[in-house]
């Protein structure tokens, strides 16, 4: 009994309503992941390939495709050719298999602007390390980098003074070459990088002696790079056109400067707040009082509300990390209060403790109490046995 075939739009998984742009995009991701070549051996992806190719023939075809629509597979039974009844051929694959194989053996895509256009340089990354405060109010730090300037002598054409780059022969200027590669459904038609110029389209026969053909010339220079208020570990700042010259006309990459921020003793920060911990007296906790607090803005007074618990947690408002957007608005400061329990202290100091305790709550003589009540019951126990 012969397989029931599936869908054609559930093989592709497009909506019957999915314009041509949308199967072939379908299509493509199939095609790449399943393809024979990127799975030698593998029969169950050689058919997923053929199952996806067979519907991608019929659904990119606007004829085929209201045929299917309207009779389904039936529309292609008893035809010659093919997977299905019908021919494969008719199918367009050319450029879907030149994105392919491109990928496959390192060519370009098909169509579109040639390699041998104006194209941007690289970027270059770099990082440079910052104190906690100058994260917070932002500073300017100079960098020294190696760049690449246009060569005076040449002026970036890279032949020697006098010559000038020849047009490639075996692209004829191009910058690419066509190739023919055999894949599952025949000879496809591919378009890959010229390995003579590498896509620019030239050849310098003379090369310039003081940059010895790249056109460029490598300097140490100092860059300046001012880093915003409120930037966070890890974050980057781009600086334009500081990065790798482009090639053929086209503009310089930029600069990023990757911004590592130093530990603070004291400070922790999450988000815009800053977080810290602050010890509390003894005396200043149960009597309350001022205490000093250390903020990024400076030292601030606190009024410490009496009978402050341990652990309390404070806000100071403002006083934490400027908005990188607006670096008027501020996140806050939490401050959490500790207090100090002594573990020295004098004889007159623990009288006075004592004499605290039992004011305020009279612990020590609770206890006493207690204890002694507990005597006082083993002993009604034992005369109770006794008798």
């Amino acid at each position: 009994m012969a397989e029931q075939k599936r869908d054609y739009y559930e093989v592709l998984g497009v909506d019957k309503n999915a314009d041509e742009a949308a199967i072939k995009k379908a299509y493509r991701v199939l095609a790449k992941k399943y393809h024979p070549d990127m799975n030698p051996g593998d029969k169950e992806a050689e058919k997923k390939f053929k199952e996806a190719s067979e519907a991608y023939a019929v659904l990119s075809d606007p004829e085929k495709k209201r045929q299917y629509d309207q009779f389904g597979h039936a529309a292609f039974e008893g035809g010659a050719g093919g997977f299905g009844g019908f021919d494969f051929n008719s199918a367009d694959f050319g450029d879907i298999f030149g994105d392919i194989f491109g990928d496959f053996f390192g060519g370009g895509r098909r169509g579109g602007r040639g390699s041998s256009g104006p194209m941007k340089g690289a970027n270059i990354r770099t990082s440079v390390k910052i104190s906690f405060e100058e994260a917070v109010f932002g500073v300017e730090k100079e960098l020294e980098l190696t760049l690449k300037d246009e060569c005076a002598s040449c002026h970036g054409s890279g032949a020697k003074p006098g010559t000038s780059p020849e047009t490639c022969q075996k692209c004829g200027g191009k910058g690419q070459v066509v190739f023919t590669q055999q894949s599952f459904f025949g000879t496809v038609r591919n378009v890959q990088t010229c390995p003579d110029c590498n896509g620019t389209g030239k050849v310098i026969k003379d090369k310039c002696p003081d940059c010895h053909g790249s056109g460029y010339i490598a300097n140490r220079k100092k860059i300046k790079v001012s880093i915003p208020a409120g930037i966070d570990n890890g974050q980057s700042v781009r600086i334009r056109d500081k990065g790798e010259p482009g090639s053929n006309g086209g503009p310089r990459g930029d600069l990023l400067v990757e911004v590592i921020v130093s530990r603070h003793p004291i400070f922790q920060r999450q988000d815009y707040h800053i977080y810290s911990t602050v010890p509390v007296s003894f005396a200043v906790a149960a009597l309350g009082g001022e205490i000093v607090i250390d903020t990024v803005d400076g030292k601030v007074i606190y009024d410490v509300k009496a009978g402050t618990q341990t652990d309390t947690r404070v806000r100071l408002k403002g006083k934490g990390v400027p908005s990188l957007r607006n670096k008027e608005n501020r996140g806050d400061h939490y401050v959490t209060l500790v207090v100090q329990v002594p573990d020295k202290l004098s004889h007159e100091a623990k009288e006075l403790l004592k004499q605290f305790d039992a004011e305020t709550g009279n612990t020590l003589n609770a206890a006493k109490e207690a204890s002694a009540d507990a005597g006082e019951v083993k002993d009604k126990k034992r005369k109770f046995w006794k008798s």
